[in-house]
């Protein structure tokens, strides 16, 4: 599935490092796909991506997801002195369980903060916020 991705005129959060382990998931990101790890000899799933599988040290595979889930917890952020993030005050950081059963991180949007509610089904969208990275946020379905 590929989800939505907006585009913005400049980034100024900072930006994930890539490295050998997480190139590929921030390079999809950018293109609108969500990829968790799954284990080829166990089955377990995982995010964020390592470079062995927790369950059984395996090398974990990339998996393409829905980019559907719903909150399992969340918190609203309503203080936070530093720029960029002060201008966007009240936010919501929240927990995603995904579909296919890892949780993520990430920030749910398009909604007033306080209608937040745990079990709200959310989708996926990404913004760009370099060529080769995109950033997963959170909206309601």
């Amino acid at each position: 599935m590929t989800a939505e991705v907006r585009t913005v005129e400049e980034w100024t959060k900072p930006l994930p490092q890539l490295d050998g382990v997480s190139t590929e998931y921030w390079q999809a990101a950018s293109e609108g796909r969500l990829l968790i790890q799954q284990c080829p000899k166990c089955g377990h799933k995982q995010w964020y991506p390592r470079a062995l599988c927790t369950a059984c040290a395996a090398d974990p595979e990339w998996l393409e997801c829905s980019g559907r889930g719903e909150i399992h917890t969340f918190t609203v952020v309503r203080q936070y002195g530093a720029k960029p993030f002060r201008d966007e005050l009240p936010y919501v950081i929240a927990m995603v369980q995904l579909e296919e059963g890892p949780m993520i991180m990430g920030a749910v949007t398009d909604i007033d903060p306080d209608a937040v509610r745990i079990g709200m089904a959310v989708e996926v969208y990404f913004v760009k916020a370099a060529d080769d990275v995109g950033i997963p946020y959170w909206r309601p379905v």
